[in-house]
């Protein structure tokens, strides 16, 4: 043992090597001593003795709707960040957006004495647990569930003001589909934002990532560009009385752009594209994709952060929503609107 072995007791050891507050009133030349016999004799703490010591698991649970590039790539690296920081681990589960495996994880989790819950993307309606829960983008309004959300009024703003100044009047929209949170409450935002700024949204310009297939009864659709390409290629079939577009996110914004192509436009001389989110790949593609940066990685270090606070201090009160700010990034799929003159 390794107290044994430094002739201290084994409380001094274990305040040095959990960092405790209170290992500062240890002299720091102990303090080396235990750091340094530690590496030298490589020990491990033991995980369970100091987990019942502090009644946590020190794991936490993570749900998401899929594991593609993108939204769930971007948020993870920063709940990665701060979990390994904190020496936390993590169960990810993905529920392919089937209801009943939204239900079922949490409970198996549970019975696996995570310590708290971050939901990605993920509806928290229907999550009971006795722990401390964290949802990013899931604008729920469920007890013992802190919000980590993006402004979306913002965000639509910037979007649609970058195209109404470039001359832009007959805009297309593509909704998300209806199992993500997020979807409905940025469509309330586009209306709202139109109305402001006097911009008339046509019915038969509004397209939804649903008409791909995806839904909550039918089950998970492949977060793939096929989820904008299959959409644009119908609105083309009826009209090209439209000048741009503004995407759901970035996926479906690249399979968009590759269906006006395939119809014989240019992107943007013909039709401008704005997608949402600013993945790593949008910067990359041809042209590069002008889209409202989502702070992912910083949502996803604040989320975790949020949770780690709120398993440390469970009394103390919690806010309900945590309010993110979203940037414009302007690149070359959007240009100004062609003369005033209509594709059809």
């Amino acid at each position: 043992m390794l107290a044994e072995h430094l002739k201290l007791s084994q409380t001094t050891v274990s305040l040095v090597l959990n960092d405790s507050p209170s290992a500062k009133s240890i002299p720091q030349e102990t303090r080396d001593r235990v750091t340094k016999a530690a590496e030298r004799l490589n020990y491990r703490p033991n995980y369970f003795a100091r987990s019942l010591r502090q009644s946590r698991s020190m794991s936490v649970g993570v749900l998401a709707p899929d594991l593609s590039e993108g939204y769930f790539t971007r948020v993870m690296s920063g709940v990665v960040e701060e979990l390994t920081a904190a020496h936390y681990f993590y169960f990810t589960a993905c529920h392919d957006w089937k209801r009943e495996l939204i239900e079922k994880y949490p409970r198996m989790l549970v019975e696996r004495a995570v310590d708290g819950f971050l939901l990605l993307n993920t509806p928290a309606d229907h999550i009971d647990v006795p722990v401390p829960v964290v949802a990013i983008s899931a604008h729920s309004a469920a007890d013992n569930v802190t919000n980590i959300v993006l402004d979306h009024p913002l965000a639509v703003r910037q979007a649609l003001t970058h195209l109404y100044e470039l001359g832009h009047r007959r805009i297309a929209f593509m909704r998300g589909p209806r199992a993500i949170p997020d979807s409905e409450i940025r469509w309330e935002s586009i209306q709202k934002t139109a109305r402001e700024i006097n911009l008339k949204i046509d019915p038969a310009l509004v397209i939804r990532i649903d008409s791909a297939g995806w839904s909550m009864k039918t089950g998970y659709h492949p977060m793939t560009p096929e989820i904008g390409y299959k959409p644009m290629q119908a609105l083309l079939k009826k009209t090209r009385d439209f000048t741009a577009i503004f995407c759901f996110n970035d996926i479906a914004a690249i399979g968009a752009i590759r269906a006006l192509k395939d119809a014989g436009l240019a992107v943007p001389g013909d039709v401008s594209v704005v997608g949402f989110d600013d993945i790593e790949s949008a910067a990359y593609t041809t042209p590069s994709l002008t889209t409202v940066r989502q702070p992912l990685t910083a949502m996803g270090k604040r989320g975790a952060q949020v949770l780690l606070e709120r398993i440390a201090n469970r009394e103390k009160a919690y806010a309900a929503e945590i309010v993110m700010a979203p940037e414009l990034v302007i690149r070359e799929s959007t240009g100004p609107a062609p003369n005033g003159r209509r594709l059809r």
